[in-house]
């Protein structure tokens, strides 16, 4: 029988409330409270627990403050910079690419909790899909980043969109849902 880490992993239903992926988020928080609690001159670009959970670049910089579900999930590579207040609920792979920069407050979210609310609410479940954002892609303050989204190479996503589909490589979406627009010279 399959653990509901498993479960998680393969992208199946699995139930959330369990107490090997709670201790796994402990340790998780742990990270996050001292990577946001260090002196900036101390933590460095991320902080020490922070940077053994999380799978970055020595030029990756995260902004405190920061929040991730479990850490383990997010592959950060060169030049990417998180600004304060980045929240990643990672239940599932996120990869962000080289040179991507996100602004204030952009959160991703992998978890789709499930419809039916006695599944939902009484069995804990949820699915994990993963988020693909390419390089050379910038995030404007505020955007959310939905579950099994993927976003291509040098896109940019305007402040405060949510982002419910794939975004192509080199388009500029705004907006709630975002929707593609001209990209101006």
């Amino acid at each position: 029988m399959r653990t509901e880490r498993q479960k998680m992993v393969a992208g199946d239903w699995y139930n959330c409330v369990d107490d090997e992926l709670e201790a796994l988020r402990v340790v998780a928080r742990s990270a996050v409270h001292e990577h946001n609690s260090l002196h900036p001159d101390t933590r460095g670009k991320v902080g020490p627990k922070l940077r053994q959970l999380i799978t970055a670049k020595k030029s990756a910089i995260i902004e405190a403050p920061f929040h991730c579900a479990y850490g383990i999930n997010i592959e950060l590579g060169e030049e990417v910079f998180l600004n304060a207040g980045c929240t990643i609920l990672d239940t599932a792979a996120v990869k962000i690419g080289d040179h991507c920069a996100l602004g204030p407050n952009v959160q991703i979210y992998c978890a789709e909790h499930h419809q039916d609310p006695v599944k939902r609410c009484v069995e804990g479940l949820e699915i994990a899909r993963p988020v693909w954002i390419g390089e050379k892609v910038w995030i404007g303050g505020g955007a959310i980043i939905l579950a099994g989204v993927t976003i291509g190479k040098g896109a940019v996503v305007g402040a405060g969109s949510i982002v419910t589909k794939d975004v192509a490589a080199g388009q500029v979406v705004v907006g709630n849902p975002a929707r593609p627009i001209d990209r101006k010279a």
